[in-house]
């Protein structure tokens, strides 16, 4: 019976949502851009969508995937930034914005990322892809496969640019909201997004970053611009306060200006409405005795997300942590322990189960008569 409605309250807790913000209705925000997201970058939480699951056109915002794809592998060792690429003849082929690679001409990792990041070259995300695939082609595959690992259920790459005007390239607001949050865990690729002028080629090349909020909006932290005729104007913006970290998408904007006023619009939102609470650093669980075990006790961990967030102006938060003196042993792994309720003056927030990280087992026999010996 015990077993039974520990199962019931944890899928109970499982199936309740992790946070309760007040989140504004579509017509609340004042937006010249057809489809746009709202996300809060360590939750994940959608915060506003507009068409958010609209597939459109990205343009050179598809290059938040291919840095995504160059980050993982400088993290994983298989790549670094002082590596050297040559550019093929492939990618010196490359329209659009670019710095004129020649054929065979190299340069290293870390200044084709500042180009990427910084010039949206085309040029150079053909060379980076070539690089680490082999062709452009094995590293769309790449890409696909990357956005299928994240849930992108409304993206189709052709290319690593994003110069195209095929109908089978394409994103929406909100899949580009989540390879962005992806792509902000690799805090060090900030060092280039947030560049808004520099140089390559030993100064003899300049660069000026597209997305002109990394110069004009306090916290920015990036993230690509995007433009050809049939996507418009399209951003994926990203700024950082006080420890919370906003993602605004916006796709198809009628003009340059309108894609960074929205962006602007949904940002000054979400930094003035809502904020995050960590509960590692407020909520202090207490071990839990275990009768007959192996160990003496298990430390319960909050199972689900760590920080939660919530609406500013909600009053002081209160955490009540409900947790048993003692459980018996056996304790399985993952074993629902108690709950941590999280609450404002507007009412419960969440309510996050606390579990046990690691297995307890019964104690030995022969350490039991021991207890007993020490007992008596």
């Amino acid at each position: 019976m015990k077993r039974l409605l520990a199962t019931i309250l944890l899928l109970s807790l499982l199936t309740m949502p992790a946070l309760a913000v007040t989140t504004p209705e579509e017509d609340e925000l004042s937006l010249t851009a057809p489809s746009a997201v709202l996300m809060e970058r360590t939750t994940g939480t959608l915060l506003y969508e507009k068409n958010g699951h609209e597939r459109m056109s990205p343009a050179s915002v598809t290059k938040v995937m291919t840095l995504l794809l160059i980050a993982e592998q400088i993290e994983s060792g298989a790549l670094t930034k002082d590596d050297m690429v040559s550019a093929s003849s492939h990618a010196a082929s490359m329209g659009g914005s670019q710095i004129w690679l020649e054929e065979g001409e190299q340069m290293s990792v870390h200044e084709m990322l500042k180009c990427i990041a910084v010039s949206s070259a085309n040029d150079c995300a053909v060379a980076m892809a070539e690089k680490i695939a082999g062709s452009e082609e094995a590293f769309v595959k790449r890409m696909n496969e990357r956005a299928q690992q994240l849930g992108m259920q409304d993206t189709h790459f052709v290319n690593c640019t994003g110069l195209t005007d095929d109908a089978e390239h394409y994103t929406s607001a909100y899949d580009i909201a989540l390879m962005s949050r992806e792509l902000l865990q690799y805090t060090w690729l900030r060092e280039y997004t947030t560049i808004w002028m520099d140089t390559v080629r030993d100064g003899r090349f300049g660069l000026t970053n597209t997305n002109r909020l990394v110069r004009t909006y306090e916290g920015a932290t990036g993230l690509k611009t995007g433009f050809t005729q049939q996507a418009m104007y399209c951003l994926s913006a990203s700024a950082e306060r006080d420890g919370a970290e906003f993602i605004a998408v916006v796709m198809h904007a009628p003009t340059s200006a309108d894609r960074f006023e929205d962006a602007k619009t949904l940002l000054n939102y979400a930094f003035a409405n809502y904020t995050v609470y960590s509960l590692a650093a407020n909520v202090a669980l207490p071990p839990v005795r275990v009768e007959l075990g192996a160990a003496e006790s298990v430390q319960p961990v909050c199972e689900g997300a760590q920080t939660l967030v919530v609406n500013k102006g909600g009053g002081e938060i209160q955490c009540e942590v409900s947790l048993p003196e003692s459980v018996r042993a056996p304790v399985e792994q993952g074993a629902l322990l108690g709950k941590v309720t999280v609450s404002d003056n507007a009412g419960v927030l969440a309510e996050l189960p606390l579990v046990a990280p690691e297995p307890v087992a019964r104690m030995s026999v022969p350490k039991l008569w021991l207890v007993l010996l020490k007992q008596l």
